[in-house]
């Protein structure tokens, strides 16, 4: 159906196809899709009904040097996390886990991934094994195979979608899929109706080889069992345990007897098993697992006592070592508080005229003004035009839409277009009146298949709605900027919203008249505006109905975090604590705490505490407060 990768050794030819066809996969993320089969030349083999895409081996694309004895590797995925297959030549295939960065690859039809590869790095005589894999750059050992399989180690995260790369004259260069015409079926209302560039176009991206450890946080999360039934004795595959410090669980009992969850690690990838925890839990109840530093392991895999049905996500954080304040790249781009600036509305040119059309908008004292049309060309000359049925079209059809979000003092409100209540943290007092007005653009592709969104001071990354949209939004930075639209053009990532006493630089280009301005990166450049932070909760003195939970709020992928539990009962309530680990699994109990009449409960989450959704409710009516600080 969407035929991915092609390889042969030990026999056989091997096919990964990662999607599947039908209505219902172009509207469901967690069907079954795809597959890994195999030809013996006589007969085909369905090996694995899952998303496969990537089949190489040490020989990459020239072919295994023994083909009768050189592995054959292959990733993919299903609903859960990535999956990792290794043919051995006598013993046929075996997998393990890796969790998943981003999510924006998924979705059953298997549009939303292109392409990932395993592909040496490296310089002469010193191979380096580089796979890319849902928005993560993964180390992968030359010598891995089912019964060698240490060595895999996540690098950083990107938001590129990479086609394919290699190395050229000591830089690492990647073909990208950046900007195009039809976005495919990646629509919503938060968009306002915006399409694509009126071309696709798309770049090379040169790095230096460092480049791939430098991007953002490797956090990642992937399940082995996700409310599944099993059977007493029955061992979960192998998912990745090496190359984060901090490492955690989150297990939950859906059955109806008590079960004994039994975690084993592989210390050396040589397939020997060792117990290092024992969790007793009584039906319908979870625990958050933590695992220390200095637990040894490369894998890592979970065992029940006794068949029920059960849930196991392990959840990972990366370190997080930014700053809370932007790189010098970012100089010339207006703040918050800046009473004027430089925007403009984006939009790529179609018919082969190469261009990105601006429509100039002139910020001062709060009034908005149009200021013209202007064109950015290929050399990067910013030139006033006089086209005003371009002009008049942009301004249109790519007008930032209103009221399609909501921003308080405490959070901002998502509504999906699948009618789901989502609320994020908010930044500077300033974003909310600049987004009632639509001032900001708020969502918008600028790398194919998935959104850029942008709400009250953080950029995230957005999958599709067919790959489960906001309930796997990720943020990627925040910052104090003003910035007024952004969109793609030539594998660049480009935004207005510009001061206008600003000097041009290597990222600042001005028109010869200063009435238009845009800033020129990448889109992995957001990462340097400073890592995510915020403010804000899903109750914020709000009246509270007792037994009825509160608002998904997002707290992923945040740093340093805090919270503050009060109300103005007469007497003492009691808050249920859930988390929600995977997105579109089982809301797991945290902690229950009891707070006095009068009283202020203050919690700091500990490092190894990772889930996507936090909730509260209250065991009575009252007016409560739930407020979260990240740093």
């Amino acid at each position: 159906v969407h035929g991915k990768g092609l390889y042969s050794g030990q026999g056989v030819m091997v096919y990964s196809n990662n999607g599947e066809a039908g209505q219902k996969a172009l509207e469901q993320f967690d069907i079954e899709a795809g597959s890994l089969s195999e030809w013996d030349g006589c007969d085909w083999k369905l090996v694995r009904r899952n998303q496969f895409v990537e089949v190489t081996g040490p020989g990459g694309i020239y072919g295994n040097l023994n083909p009768q004895t050189d592995p054959i590797w292959t990733t993919g995925w299903d609903y859960k996390s990535l999956l990792l297959g290794v043919r051995n030549p006598e013993t046929g295939w075996n997998f393990f886990r890796l969790p998943k960065a981003s999510h924006s690859y998924d979705g059953a039809h298997g549009w939303n991934t292109e392409w990932p590869r395993i592909r040496d790095i490296g310089s002469e005589g010193s191979p380096d094994y580089l796979m890319t894999m849902h928005g993560m750059f993964w180390r992968f050992p030359l010598t891995f195979t089912a019964d060698n399989s240490a060595g895999i180690r996540p690098r950083s995260a990107y938001l590129k979608v990479i086609g394919d790369f290699a190395r050229w004259n000591g830089r690492l260069v990647f073909g990208c899929d950046d900007s195009a015409n039809n976005e495919f079926m990646n629509k919503r209302k938060h968009k306002g109706g915006i399409e694509g560039p009126g071309q696709s176009n798309s770049n090379l991206w040169f790095t230096s080889p460092e480049k791939i450890d430098q991007l953002g946080p490797t956090t990642a999360a992937g399940s082995v069992w996700l409310a599944e039934k099993v059977v007493a004795g029955e061992v979960s595959e192998p998912m990745l345990f090496a190359g984060w410090e901090r490492r955690s669980a989150w297990i939950f009992n859906h059955g109806i007897a008590d079960v004994l969850f039994t975690f084993e690690v592989d210390k050396r990838g040589d397939g020997v098993w060792n117990e290092i925890k024992n969790i007793d839990l009584k039906p319908d109840s979870s625990a958050n697992v933590e695992f220390r530093k200095d637990d040894p392991g490369e894998w890592i895999r979970v065992r029940v006592d006794s068949p029920a049905i059960v849930t196991v996500s392990f959840n990972y954080t990366g370190s997080d070592n930014r700053e809370i304040f932007p790189s010098s790249i970012f100089k010339g781009v207006a703040s918050i508080t800046n009473e004027k600036s430089i925007g403009g509305l984006l939009y790529g040119l179609g018919k082969e005229r190469r261009a990105l059309g601006i429509a100039a908008v002139k910020f001062e004292h709060g009034e908005e003004k149009s200021a013209g049309y202007y064109e950015l060309d290929a050399k990067l000359n910013l030139i006033k035009k006089s086209d005003l049925q371009t002009e008049s079209f942009i301004r249109e059809n790519f007008a930032i839409p209103e009221k399609v979000i909501s921003v308080d003092k405490s959070s901002v409100l998502i509504i999906d277009d699948k009618n789901r209540r989502w609320r994020l943290p908010v930044g500077a007092a300033g974003y909310k009146q600049l987004t009632d007005a639509a001032q900001l653009r708020i969502c918008r592709e600028v790398v194919t298949e998935r959104d850029l969104f942008h709400a009250a001071g953080t950029f995230y990354e957005l999958p599709a709605e067919n790959a489960d949209g906001f309930a796997k939004i990720r943020p990627v930075a925040s910052h104090n900027f003003r910035i007024h639209d952004y969109a793609s053009y030539r594998g660049m990532l480009v935004m207005t919203g510009i001061d206008p006493d600003a000097g041009a630089g290597d990222h600042i280009v001005f028109s010869d008249d200063r009435q238009a301005a845009v800033w020129l990166g990448v889109v992995d450049d957001l990462w340097k505006l400073g890592k995510p932070v915020g403010y804000g909760g899903p109750w914020d003195n709000n009246e509270v109905e007792a037994g009825v939970p509160s608002d998904p709020y997002l707290i992923g992928f945040y740093d340093e975090r805090s919270l503050q539990i009060s109300h103005d009962a007469d007497e003492k309530i009691i808050f249920k604590i859930e988390a929600e680990p995977v997105g579109h699994g089982p809301w797991m109990l945290y902690k229950e705490v009891a707070v006095n009449s009068g009283e202020i409960f203050n919690f700091s989450f500990p490092e190894y505490f990772n889930a996507r959704w936090i909730r509260f409710t209250a065991d009575k009516d009252c007016r409560a407060s739930t407020i979260l600080k990240y740093k």
